[in-house]
């Protein structure tokens, strides 16, 4: 698979159908980390591997994979969803990690705000992170994003409606000078 962005240890490159067998065993390796932050099932299985990428098929979605460089292993995703174009230029991100600790989701959140601000031709991102996500929250603060304010009763999430802090960058924020 041909990468769209890297740096020495870490590479993102778009989801493909065959990344439904490595993808479907870390998601089930870490559904108990991802669920009480992470919207609907884990992707388990083909059926569910399948819905989560036809969501791809939209304009309005992306599908990308945090992997490293050497090997080529995943260690993440990142979706970028809600793309508007026109006077907006905006999208929403959503990630999981499946290598806690390592620095991957990091500089692949990087990369992504790198390639959505340039190749993709995007203006804002935003990212809606529970508060107590400490990790997530940290994530998000290291890529650039800011937090604008909290949306109370957001989204629903292991089974109840969850508030969410509002987080964002801008290209102007993220690439001075732009």
């Amino acid at each position: 698979m041909a990468y769209l962005a890297q740096n020495l240890r870490t590479a993102i490159r778009h989801l493909s159908r065959h990344d439904h067998g490595e993808l479907a065993a870390l998601d089930h390796k870490h559904r108990d980390l991802h669920a009480r932050w992470m919207p609907g099932p884990p992707i388990t299985t083909r059926e569910s591997f399948e819905e989560y990428l036809s969501r791809f098929d939209r304009p309005e979605n992306e599908g990308f994979l945090v992997c490293a460089v050497d090997g080529g292993a995943i260690v993440g995703r990142i979706n970028v969803n809600n793309i508007v174009r026109g006077s907006h230029q905006s999208a929403m991100v959503g990630y999981a990690s499946y290598s806690p600790g390592q620095g991957h989701l990091s500089a692949g959140l990087r990369l992504l705000v790198a390639h959505a601000f340039g190749t993709m031709g995007l203006h804002r991102l935003e990212a809606n992170i529970q508060p107590h996500n400490l990790a997530s929250l940290r994530l998000a603060r290291s890529a650039g994003f800011a937090k604008e304010g909290l949306s109370p009763r957001f989204q629903w999430i292991d089974g109840a409606w969850r508030d969410h802090e509002r987080w964002a960058v801008t290209s102007e924020t993220a690439l001075p000078g732009r």
